[in-house]
């Protein structure tokens, strides 16, 4: 289990909890706080977006070698105070779902930090994560029990 955003990094996983619900952002309730200019522009950044980009293992201190890696997106979504709600879109078979990933969002004065503490995935562990995301790019890092690793990359909003 390698390869975690924010976004998933976060640990785009927790797909067991949303393997019924279709391809779409994560629903806005009538009980949706009301965003900042800042958590508009950070919620516009990952509605339909593709971060492309490479990731590296870390084991024992020593980076190793970077691989491509790249998420989808579909939107998010602030359920409370620094609760929100990522809707990674994965394949389940032959169709495309969207697993709701609930994380933290802090700010660096302006710049989001998306954080997983302790999310643990089914039969993959529990995992930790820190992602930045600054104009159309993300960089952050991850660690496990057993290994870590550093990633980065672009934002796309482009529909394929």
């Amino acid at each position: 289990m390698n390869r975690i955003l924010i976004l998933s990094t976060l640990a785009f996983t927790l797909a067991t909890t949303a393997f019924g619900q279709d391809s779409k952002p994560p629903a806005q309730s009538p009980s949706t706080p009301a965003l900042t200019p800042a958590e508009t522009k950070f919620k516009d950044l990952l509605t339909n977006a593709t971060l492309i980009g490479r990731w590296a293992p870390i084991k024992d201190g020593e980076m190793g070698e970077e691989k491509k890696d790249k998420y989808a997106i579909a939107g998010a979504t602030k359920v409370k105070d620094d609760s929100w709600i990522i809707g990674a879109k994965m394949k389940y078979g032959d169709r495309e779902i969207v697993a709701p990933i609930p994380v933290k969002v802090r700010w660096a004065g302006d710049t989001p930090v998306v954080i997983v503490d302790k999310m643990t995935i089914p039969g993959g562990g529990t995992y930790s994560a820190r992602v930045l995301f600054f104009e159309k790019t993300y960089a952050g890092s991850w660690s496990s029990k057993n290994h870590a690793g550093l990633l980065n990359g672009t934002i796309s909003n482009k529909t394929e």
